[in-house]
């Protein structure tokens, strides 16, 4: 008479000292990635928690791991934006909303920043949730637009180009005035609206000639951690 198989034992959750250790690695990681980007590497946020490269490589073997599970919640967030934002009474209030609130996360974390405009990391679950964000995003400017608040010609594509050029500006003038950004967010969401001769106030003065001066100084040519595949010339029309 055979025995019934014993059942699987449960998965046992990581002792204390493990999952402390875990906790620092991602505090770190948000900050190393936060102000240098993706090129960062495990080995940085081991040196910034203060911990054996070793350990950190047990809890995440690549920076891909470590990528999802620092992001995912952080993607979230910005698609509760957008469902927020489409829960406006005024689409062009609801619109303005998220590409502020948005930019505003954007500006203080630059591995947000990078991961929401590459897919050179997060192919699983942080993939999953930008997918998500496609149709809420693209919702998002056609009621705008069906407003008539909104340029007609706008494509939902173009809000990742803008969020680069936001987000170049962060770059280029973060050593000398880091609030910069809504200056340039502010031209720019002035510049969507379909109806002409309706700018707003703009939300923080211009630099003068010493600062620009100072964030030309200050400036350093992004390196790419990523070749780039020549991209393919559109047929004429």
């Amino acid at each position: 008479m055979t025995r019934d198989a014993a059942p699987a034992a449960p998965a046992r959750p990581l002792r204390r000292d493990a999952e402390l250790n875990r906790r620092r690695i991602l505090e770190s990681a948000r900050a190393v990635f936060g102000k240098r980007g993706l090129e960062a590497t495990l080995d940085d946020v081991a040196h910034h928690a203060g911990l054996g490269v070793g350990t950190v490589y047990r809890r995440f073997p690549g920076k891909e791991h470590l990528v999802e599970a620092m992001f995912v919640e952080q993607l979230q967030e910005v698609a509760d934006l957008a469902e927020q934002a489409l829960g406006a009474e005024d689409p062009w209030d609801g619109f303005v909303d998220f590409m502020w609130r948005t930019v505003e996360l954007h500006s203080a974390d630059r591995g947000l920043r990078e991961i929401m405009l590459s897919k050179a990391f997060g192919h699983e679950h942080v993939a999953e949730v930008k997918a998500h964000m496609v149709p809420l995003i693209t919702r998002l400017v056609e009621r705008a637009q069906e407003s008539g608040q909104l340029r007609a010609d706008l494509v939902p594509t173009d809000l990742p180009l803008i969020h680069q050029m936001v987000g170049a500006a962060v770059e280029y003038t973060s050593a000398v005035e880091p609030q910069l950004w809504r200056r340039c967010l502010a031209l720019i969401l002035d510049g969507l609206r379909a109806e002409p001769g309706r700018a707003t106030e703009l939300p923080h003065p211009g630099l003068d000639q010493a600062e620009i001066d100072q964030a030309m100084c200050a400036w350093r040519q992004p390196r790419h951690p990523h070749p780039v595949t020549p991209p393919v010339p559109r047929e004429k029309q």
